[in-house]
């Protein structure tokens, strides 16, 4: 029996996932669908909750910005997810109860030991629903110093106060204050970054449909980055973000997120079929419906 899959954010009409599934469900001689849903709010994420749960719905992928809001909905939450916070992906079990995943945190951990020479010392810039999975995954990639940054980390706040502080500095995650028009905080940053191997970009700045990106790719003193430093951002579409552009500006290794787009998908197929589809295949389905868009 054909069955639909979904991918549940907002928004989604950038996303490569689509072409990802497809051209997995036709590797594999399945004639399965997979559709993009666009949930403008929390509400809209929980009626298609429901839909999984009442079997409308075979499997579902989460995206920005509702990976920890799937947490919440599901009715059993596997140890993928629950060790991070958030969940990427939503699996309907036999008795009908929605369980929850995240496949994220081993697709990263694939591309930082692939990508990245040495992964000891990172940066992570933004707090999102990312976030949590980028740290876990930087720690089990076998980094020991991590910063983190966000755009809601105002130094006129207390430290406390600051979104998702407290499961941060519970996974030992130094916090530091947003570097816009805050000179002390840009001169910390700097500090940090000088001895840096990755600095991961995970907040929506320079996608597609988000803002341009150029105010967050000016914020990093990529003058101070070591040369042997990783470049790391999770946006895939476009290719290049403001932030790639700059790094490689400066001489640094600079990969997007396509890779580890392909990895989560193709763990999560896993997770929904019990089979797992060649990664070949997805990854150059991603790049072609990529290279599609950029003539269109």
């Amino acid at each position: 029996m054909n069955q639909r899959f979904v991918l549940i954010g907002h928004p989604v009409a950038h996303s490569l996932s689509p072409a990802i599934h497809q051209a997995a469900y036709l590797a594999l001689g399945l004639g399965h669908r997979y559709e993009l849903a666009d949930c403008p709010d929390e509400a809209a994420v929980g009626a298609l909750v429901d839909e999984l749960r009442g079997g409308k719905i075979a499997g579902a992928n989460v995206t920005i910005p509702y990976k920890r809001l799937a947490l919440r909905l599901a009715d059993r939450v596997a140890p993928s997810a629950q060790r991070v916070g958030a969940a990427n992906v939503l699996q309907r079990g036999a008795d009908g109860a929605v369980v929850a995943h995240n496949t994220d945190v081993p697709a990263l951990v694939e591309e930082f030991t692939r990508l990245a020479s040495t992964v000891r010392r990172a940066v992570v810039l933004g707090n999102g629903g990312a976030a949590p999975a980028v740290v876990t995954a930087l720690h089990d990639a076998g980094a020991d110093r991590i910063a983190l940054s966000a755009r809601r980390f105002v130094s006129s706040e207390p430290e406390a106060n600051w979104p998702h502080a407290a499961e941060f500095a519970a996974q030992g995650v130094t916090l530091l204050a947003w570097p816009d028009g805050d000179a002390r905080a840009a001169t910390r940053l700097r500090e940090v970054l000088a001895r840096v191997d990755l600095i991961v970009q995970c907040t929506s700045a320079g996608m597609h449909g988000a803002d341009d990106g150029e105010k967050l790719a000016s914020l990093v003193p990529w003058e101070h980055v070591p040369q042997s430093a990783l470049a790391y951002d999770l946006i895939y579409n476009p290719a290049v973000t403001p932030f790639l552009a700059r790094a490689r500006a400066h001489g640094l290794r600079a990969e997007n997120g396509l890779g580890m787009l392909v990895a989560q998908a193709a763990l999560a197929i896993k997770l929904w079929l019990n089979v797992s589809p060649p990664r070949s295949a997805l990854e150059n389905a991603a790049r072609a419906a990529l290279s599609a868009r950029g003539r269109s």
